[in-house]
């Protein structure tokens, strides 16, 4: 209501000073059209307008006209330029604050559920000291599944906020398909009715990176993959050697991602839908860690639909391999 009220002001006042100067100008005409006559230099009106006086009083009007034209238009679009940043920041600050909202809510469940669970199988194995072997085996397996979500999921949060402050790679030479094809191997024992494809090249170069941080970003992409897909559920892993670059890819037959919110979920706690209607768990955390991590390797990530259906992620890293390195990948696999 302020800016609206500050534009009309400004709107009349800029056609006042116009009114204004074009009457200045009337008067001042007609004074000196009165005078050049008075004295006998002029005899009409077309006379008057061809003497240098008359001119220079013109020329002054219509600049001082377009100067308050100008004016007039830069104000308003200043104006303008000004109301759109503001609502752009109030409209973020917004979004911002229920992503906050979102993630207090998810991350209060994912911490209580393997809490609960984990304080349900202590309780359990002390009230219950004769168990049956196989039954106490469950009960652990179940304790040591939910210990290892919780932290992975504190790991999580520990990462993305070193990742805002001082994450610096650890920077080694990396076998980056030795490093993924252990991570599938892992994700096939953890899920064994899902189907994991895995396909690469068989002249991958070493990198130097953080061993560390491209794990994360591996496990990241399959376990979100894992997430958001549905019976029957196969993942597709590729990687490979393209120019000079290692390409990455995970691909699932999911729910996929609409356009809109592509290029949203790489935002720190951004996750697809809301916390009340949302089924899949999760903090919002994970495509953010994995597109940071990826930024600091000098690489991209961009997300696009896999045919006929779900999600496809492509990271393509620099390869920094040298001689050196590639004889020390010879060595290792001899």
């Amino acid at each position: 209501a302020v800016i609206a009220y500050m534009l009309l002001a400004f709107t009349w006042w800029s056609v006042l000073l116009y009114e204004k100067n074009r009457d200045a100008f009337y008067a001042k005409r007609e004074l000196l059209l009165i005078g050049m006559v008075a004295e006998g230099r002029v005899s009409g009106q077309a006379a008057f307008q061809q003497t240098p006086e008359f001119q220079e009083l013109q020329s002054k009007y219509r600049a001082q006209k377009y100067m308050i034209m100008g004016e007039a238009a830069v104000f308003v679009a200043s104006l303008l330029v000004g109301m759109y940043l503001i609502n752009r920041g109030y409209h973020k600050e917004i979004q911002s604050a229920r992503q906050r909202r979102n993630f207090l809510l998810s991350i209060t469940h994912e911490l209580k559920s393997p809490i609960a669970s984990i304080q349900l199988v202590l309780e359990t194995m002390k009230r219950r000291t004769t168990l049956k072997p196989e039954l106490k085996e469950r009960l652990m397996e179940n304790a040591l599944s939910d210990t290892d979500r919780l932290h992975g999921l504190v790991n999580d949060l520990l990462l993305s906020a070193k990742l805002e402050t001082a994450y610096q790679p650890f920077q080694e030479h990396i076998d980056l398909s030795e490093l993924v094809d252990g991570i599938i191997d892992k994700m096939r024992h953890k899920y064994p009715k899902i189907k994991f494809v895995y396909a690469q090249d068989g002249n991958i170069p070493m990198v130097y990176g953080d061993k560390t941080g491209l794990t994360s970003v591996a496990l990241n992409l399959l376990e979100n993959a894992v997430k958001y897909s549905t019976p029957p559920i196969r993942i597709e892993t590729n990687l490979h050697f393209q120019t000079d670059d290692i390409v990455l890819e995970v691909a699932d037959n999911g729910i996929g991602i609409e356009d809109k919110e592509k290029k949203y979920i790489f935002d720190k706690f951004y996750r697809v839908g809301n916390e009340d209607t949302r089924k899949t768990k999760g903090t919002g955390l994970g495509l953010y860690i994995v597109a940071e991590i990826v930024r600091a390797h000098k690489g991209t990530i961009t997300v696009q639909d896999n045919h006929p259906q779900g999600t496809l992620f492509r990271i393509t890293l620099p390869a920094r391999a040298t001689t050196g390195q590639q004889e020390q990948k010879s060595l290792k696999a001899s």
